[in-house]
């Protein structure tokens, strides 16, 4: 079904069409598409305008951007009122930007207007809002307790970036049918009613839903403490199912929603719903955080200078835009292997063609290793699986299906040394960062240690279960981090003794990396990132991060942002400190390698046998 965005139209659903720029609504003939959008459905209705299922149509069919959600907001007539309603919506888009940086917040990816109306166009989250889910059944004490824990550390950040809600209710908060266990599953929506730059002794304007509104709001005096009544009221409705105005006595001027319980609730959260639903402002709590700290989900509030400086730096990375400023073309299979030098600005990509590309970060082609033929006898004969330069930039190494690792010497353009395979072919490769020493591994779960100066074997270190999915060598060359099947392995490399094992994802870790920090990043085929204490071996966070496998990840050379690619043909850049989504980049297909620069360009390799290079704005 498709939809017509004419807000007057008088049939907008329009049978299933081959929609082209040409396709008009079969009722009133207006275009049926805005941009590049196609409307689906309506999926919610105000006084201020409708909210669209819509789709994408740059994406592929069944990826997790192919479906969005557009805000359609009409334009008014009146020039005086036109010029307010443009402004509200350019400071909603400003706000959604400038939010969507928290995972629990859908990210605005555009916003444009027309002659009739103004768009908003956000990441489609699935699941139910909590009005949807109250109709299924009340919610319980221990539903209650999780819908805070996850809501009000929300509240807490967009009141720290000094934003009131002003308009939060039970069709505001939606449940993730998506979300893996373990996740937040709660996320706030509809940022249409929310005042930036909050000050309590200016009057705005009477904006909120009625019967969840606080009474200061309703004067234009709207605090951040109106938004945690406003989720006082939505917890009533919640554990009763009686709208607001059921569960307040005018005639007695106070809040009787105990007398409506159904089940018996700790006396613990009703002295904690009894202090969110006071009136006076002074008899409330003033933050999300003394909420948590009352109902004991947060022990102790977070460090304040700490926090101040974790969110100074994440508006700065959120302020950044990437965009691809390069497009490198020639391969004719898949981009398998990507590797840039820290040393002679020089970019290394592999393919399922067999072939190696070597680039400048300009961009310029300046050596092509063709696959082995009857020409070229030196070439691998099979995929090319891993890249990695020497320390100095000289050599460059890489690793094939084939089972070959070759060592091509960069001044001459020539290969110089074949090392001898074992049969299996190779999937990771990793060089010390102060020797002359490779490790491998192999799609049999062999690891092997290299002496690159006598091109000779040195050790079979161990055989793994599964293949062997990432390597990473600690700073100081001395030690390596090795991932296959669910587990994660710490090595030594002088005494080739096991120091450490971790338990990774439950499906299988394909990718790991380590930061500037020594902590550890992996990334499984669960779709999940998670980041590793080394000192106690716990895991410091876990991120929802892709729609399928993660392949790849890689870590920005200040040590505070990192990559993750997928098989979904995304590349997502995070916050190493808060876990935050920073930005949102895609490929037609999967991305299988990724790497930053060291003026920190991010470079992708894609299965579209296109290289991008993205420079963050």
């Amino acid at each position: 079904m498709a939809f017509c965005f004419n807000l007057a139209c008088p049939a907008p659903e329009n049978p299933d069409l081959a929609i082209h720029s040409q396709t008009c609504c079969q009722a009133c003939g207006s275009p049926m598409l805005k941009q590049q959008y196609q409307a689906m459905r309506v999926i919610g209705q105000g006084g201020f305008g409708r909210t669209l299922l819509a789709i994408d149509l740059r994406q592929q069919p069944g990826t997790a951007e192919y479906f969005c959600v557009i805000k359609q907001l009409p334009k008014l007539r009146d020039q005086l009122t036109q010029a307010t309603s443009v402004a509200a919506f350019e400071q909603e888009a400003k706000l959604l930007r400038q939010l969507g940086a928290h995972p629990q917040i859908p990210q605005l990816l555009d916003h444009f207007a027309d002659e009739t109306a103004q768009y908003l166009v956000q990441q489609f989250v699935a699941g139910q809002n909590l009005e949807e889910l109250l109709a299924e059944g009340l919610f319980t004490e221990l539903q209650l307790r999780q819908l805070f824990a996850e809501i009000l550390p929300v509240l807490r950040f967009i009141h720290q970036q000094q934003v009131i809600h002003r308009d939060l209710k039970p069709a505001n908060i939606i449940r993730r049918s998506d979300q893996p266990s373990g996740m937040p599953q709660y996320l706030l929506v509809d940022f249409g009613a929310a005042k930036a730059n909050a000050d309590s002794r200016q009057t705005g304007t009477s904006i909120g839903s009625a019967g969840y509104v606080a009474p200061e709001q309703v004067m234009g005096k709207a605090t951040y403490a109106s938004d945690l009544y406003s989720l006082g009221v939505t917890a009533v409705h919640l554990l009763t199912g009686l709208h607001p105005f059921d569960l307040y006595s005018v005639s007695e001027d106070r809040w009787v929603w105990r007398e409506f319980l159904t089940q018996p609730i700790s006396l613990e959260l009703r002295r904690v719903l009894d202090k969110l639903l006071q009136r006076p402002t002074s008899q409330r709590y003033s933050s999300a955080t003394q909420v948590l700290q009352a109902l004991r989900l947060e022990s102790v509030a977070a460090d304040e200078p700490l926090a101040a400086e974790l969110t100074q730096r994440s508006e700065r990375m959120a302020a950044q835009s990437w965009r691809c400023v390069k497009t490198l073309s020639g391969h004719q299979g898949a981009v398998t292997a990507i590797a840039l030098s820290s040393e002679a600005g020089l970019l290394a990509s592999g393919s399922s063609d067999r072939s190696i590309r070597l680039w400048s970060l300009e961009g310029e082609l300046l050596q092509v290793w063709p696959g082995r033929s009857f020409r070229f006898a030196q070439g691998h004969a099979d995929r090319v699986t891993a890249l990695a330069f020497s320390p100095n930039g000289e050599v460059l190494v890489s690793g094939s299906a084939d089972g070959s690792i070759k060592q091509w010497e960069l001044r001459q353009a020539q290969l110089f040394s074949s090392l001898p395979g074992q049969g299996w072919g190779i999937s990771t490769l990793a060089l010390s960062p102060v020797a002359p020493i490779l490790v491998s591994g192999s799609e049999d779960g062999l690891i092997q240690v290299w002496d690159l100066e006598q091109e000779q074997l040195r050790v079979n270190l161990v055989q793994l279960d599964q293949p062997v999915t990432g390597l990473a060598f600690s700073q100081t060359g001395q030690s390596f981090w090795s991932s296959s099947g669910q587990s994660i392995c710490h090595w030594n490399l002088s005494d080739r003794r096991l120091l450490t094992t971790l338990k990774g994802h439950a499906e299988g870790v394909s990718a790991i990396a380590l930061d500037l920090h020594c902590s550890l990043i992996s990334g499984g085929n669960d779709r999940l990132l998670k980041l590793w204490n080394l000192t106690s071996g716990e895991q410091q966070k876990v991120i929802a991060a892709h729609r399928n496998r993660i392949s790849a990840l890689a870590v920005h050379p200040s040590g505070d942002l990192f990559a993750s690619s997928s098989e979904d043909g995304t590349v997502k850049l995070w916050d190493l400190w808060t876990g935050r989504r920073q930005a949102s980049l895609r490929h037609a297909w999967a991305v299988a390698a990724i790497g930053f620069s060291p003026d920190g360009q991010l470079v992708s390799g894609s299965a579209d046998a296109t290289v991008r290079i993205w420079q963050a704005v």
